[in-house]
């Protein structure tokens, strides 16, 4: 049985999700929040893994991810830019990504992680800026984006109830992007 409950015969062929060398993979489709939906169904096609971006490219498909109410998918693109990018951006990198993590939990109802990894990305971005002397990286507005995530993590906590990604997305860039 996989950790979910499923049997192995619930998949396609029956067996373990693997990829060429043997790797665990989960083929199972996911919705726009990265949760996953049963075989066959039809989910939202999935980032491709170990993309590597410039930059600017990063934070335009990020932004366009979660403008689509994506942040799971948002998340995958920061984590492909942290582990291919320079070792000095690394951790504004992994920053971002739990800022986006921090949103999808919040839409998905689990406020207490979502508001815990929104706070944890929003110091992780401003450390990384402070240390590194820049306030607007590839031309993201780390104070505009810390102080999104704060607003967001507070107000689930005193609404107690899960969020629209689309609709609280945060603009990276600023007001203007």
């Amino acid at each position: 049985m996989g950790s979910t409950g499923e049997t192995y015969s619930d998949r396609p062929g029956g067996a373990r999700d693997r990829d060429a060398e043997g790797r665990a993979r989960n083929a199972r489709p996911r919705d726009g929040l990265g949760r996953p939906l049963p075989y066959g169904a039809d989910g939202v096609p999935r980032q491709p893994e170990g993309v590597v971006r410039t930059p600017e490219e990063t934070v335009a498909e990020a932004q366009r991810l979660l403008d689509e109410g994506k942040p799971f998918h948002a998340h995958e693109v920061f984590e492909d830019a942290w582990k291919s990018g320079p070792e000095e951006e690394r951790e504004l990198w992994r920053g971002l990504a739990q800022l986006a993590v921090g949103l999808t939990h919040a839409a998905r109802g689990n406020l207490t992680g979502g508001a815990r990894l929104l706070r944890r990305g929003a110091g992780a971005t401003e450390a990384w800026g402070s240390g590194s002397g820049r306030d607007r990286p590839h031309g993201i507005d780390i104070a505009a984006t810390a102080a999104w995530a704060r607003d967001l993590a507070t107000e689930v906590e005193r609404e107690g109830r899960s969020v629209d990604a689309r609709q609280r997305a945060p603009r990276l860039r600023g007001a203007s992007d």
